[in-house]
């Protein structure tokens, strides 16, 4: 009797108090990535890119939310306090993680302490563009032109961003004055440009081109080290003139900081196999995004490197944040 008391109590406690259910894979929900900046841009452009082949590998929806504002600190901030869970994602830029630090002295996040480094999903140079009323085709000529008309030229960038930050080191390397006009995005940016309402900026090649192709924006450089397969016949700033003038804009996926390791090594194996397909390859390489792909570990390394680069450019060109 006894023995079946005891097997009766046993049977009510085990329905009273179940075994803990195994935890379910990852991903097993919604993942968003979020993009602090505005839709329409390079890093938009990119997340969407990343975010449907996800959902195709994952049968999970991968969605992308764009968090614009305060140079990309609203977006980021909001995954640096997320559920360290894998399901809160950023596409970060130079801009966030690297230049950020060096503009702000308080920010709401720590670019090395709140995030885990997923991969370098790839960088691009920028283009010094113009719109076609400026009356200059070559680099010196716009100089020339600028230095002839102090204060009275305008260029689009946002607070911070890398179009900001690359005019910035422009101006002081040119030795021209022109007037900052802050956006909240490239998108909107290249949107007044095209339109006449500021005439320079400094936009990503792969979304500033077509504009050029159409004879919609005056090109004169490239920022990066050397000439871009994207655009082989336009020379870089460097070689026209700005010696040691070196600069691109890159991409990355951050998670929050203590996501756990197998979650973030899911991650990255995934992204980095969909980088190498051959269609993305073919989308992305083909719009002048050099991609990437590596390790966290890889990832975290040159992540430092840009937070020590981008602290000396901005010191080095005297950039405020307007």
């Amino acid at each position: 009797m006894k023995s079946e008391f005891l097997t009766a109590f046993g049977l009510l406690a085990a329905l009273a108090f179940p075994l803990d259910s195994p935890a379910q894979p990852y991903p097993s929900k919604t993942v968003r990535i979020v993009v602090a900046f505005a839709p329409g841009g390079a890093t938009d452009l990119i997340a969407r890119t990343l975010a449907k082949k996800l959902t195709e590998a994952w049968g999970q929806s991968v969605v992308v939310e764009n968090r614009a504002g305060a140079s990309g600190i609203i977006g980021t901030e909001s995954v640096a306090k997320s559920a360290p869970d894998g399901y809160s994602l950023l596409l970060a830029t130079q801009t966030t993680h690297a230049a950020n630090p060096g503009l702000y002295r308080k920010l709401p996040y720590d670019p090395v302490r709140d995030f885990a480094p997923v991969t370098l999903v790839g960088s691009t140079p920028l283009a010094l563009v113009a719109h076609p009323s400026v009356p200059a085709n070559t680099l010196r000529e716009l100089i020339d032109y600028l230095k002839k008309n102090p204060g009275k030229v305008s260029y689009a960038g946002g607070n911070g961003t890398s179009q900001h930050l690359t005019a910035e080191l422009f101006k002081t390397l040119a030795g021209v004055d022109i007037v900052h006009i802050p956006y909240k995005g490239a998108a909107p940016g290249m949107a007044d440009l095209l339109a006449g309402h500021v005439v320079l900026m400094f936009d990503n090649l792969p979304t500033a081109l077509p504009h050029v192709r159409a004879g919609k924006l005056k090109i004169f450089a490239v920022t990066s080290a050397a000439r871009t397969a994207l655009a082989p016949d336009v020379p870089t700033l460097d070689e026209s003139g700005l010696a040691g003038y070196a600069v691109v804009t890159w991409f990355g996926v951050f998670a929050p900081a203590n996501t756990p390791h197998d979650v973030v090594a899911k991650i990255n194996g995934e992204i980095v196999r969909i980088l190498r397909l051959p269609e993305i390859r073919q989308s992305l390489g083909g719009q002048g995004v050099e991609l990437v792909g590596n390790l966290p570990d890889e990832f975290a390394a040159f992540h430092r490197n840009e937070l020590e680069k981008w602290s000396k450019m901005i010191k080095d060109s005297g950039a405020k944040l307007d």
